[in-house]
């Protein structure tokens, strides 16, 4: 099946899910930094995606804390291998880019990390949100940084609970 898309709401405002049927392959907000063109995109539908809402509403909701999704996200190896720890950060707690890095094996490479985590085509599900600066404090995000606080607000742990860095 051929590429397509359509539009979600949520409580961050519209979202664009991209996939070709078998799996995800963005989901974009409303001024995104990085959205592709709109021709990359695929013909808007409004099939073929109801587990992808699904699985949305739960987290926006505080009934789902990890996607079950098939995913395909398009990028270079390193790109994929950043995008692969991002999904592995747990629910409520972030990291740094400098954790990544070392996590890849080269701790100078934060900034590397920073512009794969950057070019990351499906927010949220592969949460780049959960990324901050090395000092814990909010840093860049495509979808701007209310949302970034927005979600990691959404996810801070009820009181009692172990907090995460942020």
């Amino acid at each position: 099946m051929s590429v397509q898309h359509t539009v979600a709401d949520s409580p961050v405002g519209p979202l664009t899910l991209v996939g070709d049927g078998e799996a995800l392959s963005g989901l974009y907000f409303d001024g995104h930094l990085r959205t592709p063109r709109l021709s990359d995109l695929g013909p808007r539908t409004s099939t073929g995606f109801d587990e992808v809402r699904r699985q949305l509403d739960e987290y926006f909701s505080g009934e789902r804390r990890s996607f079950d999704l098939p995913l395909a996200p398009r990028g270079s190896a390193f790109e994929r291998s950043v995008w692969a720890l991002l999904t592995a950060i747990p629910y409520g707690e972030t990291r740094t880019y400098g954790q990544l890095a070392a996590e890849l094996g080269d701790p100078r490479a934060a900034q590397a990390v920073g512009n794969a985590n950057g070019w990351n085509p499906i927010s949220i599900i592969v949460p780049c949100h959960r990324v901050v600066g090395s000092r814990g404090g909010l840093t860049g995000y495509a979808g701007g940084l209310t949302r970034k606080r927005y979600l990691l607000e959404l996810e801070e742990p009820p009181p009692g609970e172990v907090g995460r860095l942020f």
